[in-house]
């Protein structure tokens, strides 16, 4: 694998409309070769049709995208860019190492076939039909298949859907081993723990906008304030909002989860006035962040 010295993704103004929805408006987005870029925002932020231009699958209204200097389509051609999607792309009456091998056809030079399988975790299920794969079994057969041109830069697209725990695991221990040779890795998902465990930088859309980009730690620190957990048997809602600092309030069964800009004075009226216990301080996770940034439209 030859990584070019260019920006993996060189993107400018995007905008994509469909009707009279924008469904991306004025994306500016550079990433470079090497690193693994979160890509997260809620349903509707626009992750898919940018994900969708940056692979040449539907053209920008306006402004322009270049992978590894190139337009999108070229480079895929060249095999410097390849993505695992959501849904479709594979035959169900082949078998896994068919796939692999009808894919390995269509370009001139490619990855053993026996390589792609043992690093996507299938070799196991070479023989197996794809129609009896599960759900995440396919996922890795797409990641195989991508893997096979040994591409510079891979776009996933919620990878990990249809995976256990442990199958979810295994996927980013091998996506890890690939960026640590030198591979730029861009992924969207559902799941913030990936974003914030294997992710070494976070883009948020919301609205069709980039609201927040950084590194994990930089992003989190966007919202202020910390959180603290305990147990309070029947715990007050309203008497709790009520309290100084409090932003939030969260009652599950005996479990309170509170948002607050001064932690150790509230740490210090549960002691003191109320029966709490096991208390729990901790700094705002991606999970608030996220809310915070696009439930609000803050931007960063």
């Amino acid at each position: 694998m030859t990584i070019p010295s260019i920006p993996a993704i060189h993107a400018t103004a995007l905008v994509k409309s469909f009707g009279d929805v924008r469904a991306v408006s004025g994306v500016d987005l550079t990433v470079q070769p090497g690193e693994i870029v979160a890509f997260l925002g809620p349903n509707g932020a626009g992750k898919t049709t940018t994900i969708d231009m940056m692979l040449g699958l539907t053209p920008p209204d306006g402004g322009d995208v270049k992978v590894f200097g190139l337009s999108p389509r070229a480079a895929i051609s060249r095999g410097l860019v390849s993505a695992v999607l959501q849904t479709g792309g594979l035959l169900k009456d082949l078998t896994v190492r068919e796939t692999l091998d009808l894919t390995a056809s269509l370009f001139a030079d490619t990855r053993p076939v026996a390589e792609v399988l043992d690093r996507a975790g299938i070799t196991d299920i070479a023989t197996r039909r794809v129609g009896l794969c599960s759900g995440g079994q396919q996922q890795r057969l797409r990641f195989a298949m991508a893997l096979l041109s040994d591409p510079g830069l891979l776009i996933l697209d919620e990878p990990t859907t249809g995976m256990d725990v442990e199958g979810r695991r295994a996927f980013w221990n091998a996506i890890r081993a690939d960026a640590d040779r030198g591979r730029t890795v861009l992924f969207a998902t559902h799941y913030l723990d990936e974003a914030d465990e294997y992710a070494d930088r976070i883009v948020l859309m919301s609205r069709g906008t980039i609201v927040a980009d950084g590194a994990t730690a930089e992003i989190k620190n966007l919202v202020s304030g910390r959180i603290v957990r305990a147990t309070l048997p029947d715990a007050d809602a309203s008497e709790l909002s009520a309290l100084p600092s409090v932003d939030d309030v969260s009652v599950q069964g005996d479990r309170v989860t509170l948002h607050t800009s001064d932690s150790d004075a509230l740490a210090r009226h549960l002691l003191t006035y109320t029966a709490a216990r096991d208390i729990e301080i901790t700094s705002q996770n991606l999970e608030s962040v996220f809310l915070a940034l696009t439930s609000e439209g803050v931007s960063a």
